[in-house]
């Protein structure tokens, strides 16, 4: 694996650079260059807040997130600002569930240094008008990063016409093996950055008095890569390009109306976030009186599976005024009967605690 030149490591090693060129072209970037591998998204925003975040940051400067981040976007940004003396600045969520558009333009000035959204969120399904984000941050010279965990398994993804600096994303969300990831990064900008993590394969040139760093993408990957993921992911993303994105879109939205409109139906479900038309395939909702765990224990029984809970995301379930939500969340996987299913443990469920 780039290390050596016997028969094995050279496939593994032609494999391991069509992965990255694969991933990088399916999200819409130019080549292998732009495509660094990592563990997860988490990973791939930390290495961009320890990157940009300590040498691009001064006292003073503003990093602007929103208020329905994942804690991946969250905390590091949080505590790179605590370290330089930064100021974390977040975007209001209006009651819908959506981003506030006024409260954005207010947050992004020229103070600012850094903005980081999710595309999609993983709790109210809410898309998140990207383009636009990343046109008010760059107007006022900011990087813009996107957390793509939500939307890169969903929908059609192009970092060039969203024009976003660097782009996030983690491959079990898209069929493909845990623990691989990666961030798209606009070339000139990783050329100018400092790597994250120090080692071996990320140099060229090694010294008691000084390093020089390897070529793109291997200057951000340190250690023995996860080449086993890496070509998983691969293999992930030819299987979803055969489908066509289009495709998975569309059953996606079929899957999802079918769902939303059966939860409306039922008065004793509350659900959280955007309209229909404005949202990825995410419900979360609570079943009145009854904690989500509990509902999730019950689909459990009927072998539905859930989540419940926070979602890694705290700040949004305050704001919520909720301890907590159940999620159903849909993939190319699921069907209507399946739907079917969940709502008729659901009413099961209402029955066995209104009964109390």
């Amino acid at each position: 694996m780039h290390r050596g030149i016997h028969y094995l490591s050279e496939v593994a090693s032609e494999l391991y650079e069509q992965a990255h060129e694969k991933a990088a072209k399916f999200l819409g970037g130019e080549g292998m260059e732009n495509m660094i591998f990592t563990r997860n998204t988490t990973e791939s925003l930390n290495l961009l807040a320890y990157t940009l975040g300590l040498t691009q940051l001064n006292p003073g400067d503003k990093i602007v997130i929103t208020g329905m981040e994942h804690h991946s976007n969250i905390v590091p940004w949080q505590q790179i600002a605590k370290r330089v003396k930064a100021e974390l600045t977040v975007i209001d969520v209006t009651p819908n569930g959506t981003i506030d558009m006024n409260s954005a333009e207010k947050a992004i000035d020229d103070k600012t240094k850094v903005v980081s959204i999710m595309h999609v969120s993983n709790v109210l399904g809410t898309i998140n008008p990207v383009k636009e984000i990343g046109k008010l941050a760059h107007e006022h010279g900011a990087y813009f990063i996107v957390d793509g965990a939500q939307s890169v398994p969903h929908m059609r993804i192009n970092v060039k016409e969203i024009d976003a600096d660097f782009y996030a994303f983690s491959g079990h969300k898209m069929l493909a093996p845990m623990g691989i990831g990666g961030l798209y990064g606009k070339t000139e900008i990783l050329e100018e950055m400092e790597p994250f993590l120090f080692g071996g394969d990320m140099i060229s040139q090694v010294s008691f008095e000084e390093s020089k760093w390897n070529s793109l993408p291997w200057k951000f990957e340190a250690g023995t890569p996860n080449v086993n993921g890496g070509i998983g992911l691969m293999a992930a993303i030819e299987y979803l390009e055969n489908l066509g994105m289009e495709n998975v879109e569309k059953l996606e939205r079929e899957i999802l109306t079918y769902a939303f409109k059966q939860f409306q139906e039922r008065e004793y479900l509350e659900i959280y976030g955007p309209p229909l038309e404005q949202r990825g395939a995410v419900i979360s909702f609570n079943l009145q009186g009854v904690h989500p765990h509990d509902v999730a224990s019950i689909l459990d029984e009927h072998g539905i599976a859930i989540r419940a809970g926070h979602h890694c995301a705290q700040p949004l379930i305050n704001k919520l005024k909720v301890a907590a939500t159940a999620r159903a969340s849909f993939y190319i996987y699921n069907t209507k009967e399946e739907v079917d299913k969940l709502m008729e443990a659901l009413d099961e469920a209402h029955k066995l605690f209104k009964s109390f």
